[in-house]
């Protein structure tokens, strides 16, 4: 049940930021909100569904808006498995590392993401900008608070939800004296 919220979240995500996103002033910014649920499922998921899980965002973003195919799953691939390595058993307070994490691992991803796309169409890409991508990591650093506050009540709130929907069925809780 879990998986299924999840990855209804994510295929509107990718619905919004392949359409709706593009309507708002440059301004504003636009953080990558996939990508914070997929750093999210890093902290969250066990490996196997979280691997099946940012693989099919990963497709799906590919089919909607990839150039190369493979280039979105390759990249949710290797940040979910690099946070899931970094996070895994670590003796810090997640609150510590998480935030900063995402804004790390965004940064690297745009500089390897921008190298695939040089090595593929040289081309086709605009020039480097370090003020754009820094740029767009701190709108991404600043979203990714609200964002995780809002994802991690969702998940609890459906974790408990199984939980207790389990403990009715096998009757624990249940005045068994009658």
């Amino acid at each position: 049940m879990l998986w299924v919220v999840f990855f209804i979240l994510g295929a509107l995500l990718i619905v919004a930021e392949a359409s709706l996103f593009h309507i708002f002033p440059d301004v504003l910014g636009r953080p990558d909100l996939l990508f914070i649920v997929i750093v999210f499922a890093a902290y969250r998921f066990n490996w196997a569904s979280g691997l099946i899980y940012v693989y099919s965002l990963g497709w799906m973003m590919d089919v909607v808006s990839g150039i190369h195919p493979g280039i979105y799953p390759l990249q949710n691939i290797l940040v979910f498995s690099s946070l899931k390595i970094l996070t895994e058993n670590s003796p810090l307070k997640e609150n510590t590392y998480q935030v900063p994490l995402v804004a790390f691992s965004y940064f690297l991803m745009q500089m390897l993401t921008y190298f695939l796309y040089s090595m593929l169409s040289p081309e086709t890409l605009p020039p480097w900008s370090w003020n754009r991508v820094i740029q767009e990591t701190i709108i991404l650093l600043l979203a990714t608070i609200p964002v995780f506050i809002l994802l991690n009540s969702l998940y609890e709130f459906f974790a408990k939800r199984r939980v207790i929907r389990r403990a009715m069925k096998k009757g624990i809780g249940t005045n068994q004296f009658r």
